[in-house]
């Protein structure tokens, strides 16, 4: 019989080839940009942070400001084990029009953050044109290879795997961060936990779920520790990865 958490990942697999398997990897990273790049263009802001339809300058950023401060500043033993903010290099998954991005580079040396909606990342270009140690991509909703292949000392993403409708992109987001943080460091991030969401194959905004024992198994066949977990069955399913 198979261990717990090869189980689950093998089931997860079996849903997905069953339920989604005629849409590619490649055309759902398509339609996520498609649809990010539409959003970008209606209203960036709103759909980066719902609770407002009309985000000025400073109330936008000073958002992103709390958020780093609940997700980041008042977990720093994790975060940083030890070392200064201002030596690290961090990795952003997702930054959307740099909310958090801004944040981020007033806290750490040096930060590297990508986005699939070139829409997106040119909105987190200008706004971050100020900070000059913010280098800002646009992947292919798929992997991070267009991120140099250096040791980052942390990385973290908020509201954007929430998002993402396939488990093998999000699996090979996990696999790519892992390849890219250096040994022991964490990668913190938010998935879509209220498995009860409905959610189909090409639909960019309810993205799949991930229920509690998928988060270990995830975390185990992608070489992570699994160390602490917080809000499973809800929409704000907290991860702390440690690269073993």
């Amino acid at each position: 019989m198979l261990p717990g958490h090869r189980f689950a990942a093998a089931c997860r697999d079996l849903y997905y080839r069953l339920t989604r398997v005629r849409f590619s990897e490649a055309q759902q990273a398509r339609k996520m940009e498609h649809d990010w790049n539409q959003r970008a263009r209606e209203n960036a802001r709103h759909f980066i942070a719902t609770a407002n339809t009309e985000w000025t300058d400073d109330e936008f950023y000073a958002s992103g400001e709390r958020n780093i401060d609940e997700w980041i500043r008042n977990d720093m033993e994790n975060v940083c084990r030890g070392k200064a903010p201002r030596s690290m290099r961090v990795l952003e998954i997702g930054c959307g029009a740099g909310r958090l991005t801004r944040a981020l580079a007033g806290m750490f040396g040096e930060v590297h953050a990508v986005d699939v909606s070139g829409e997106m990342v040119q909105l987190a270009r200008s706004a971050l044109r100020d900070c000059p140690n913010v280098h800002v991509y646009q992947n292919n909703g798929m992997d991070l290879s267009v991120v140099p292949g250096i040791a980052f000392d942390f990385a973290f993403s908020a509201l954007v795997f929430q998002h993402i409708p396939s488990y093998p992109i999000i699996r090979n987001y996990v696999r790519e961060v892992n390849r890219l943080l250096a040994p022991g460091a964490l990668f913190k991030f938010q998935v879509r936990g209220n498995t009860k969401d409905a959610s189909g194959a090409m639909d960019t905004w309810v993205g799949l779920a991930i229920a509690d024992e998928e988060a270990v198994a995830l975390a185990e066949e992608s070489g992570f520790e699994p160390r602490y977990r917080v809000g499973a069955g809800t929409l704000e399913f907290w991860l702390w990865f440690f690269k073993r």
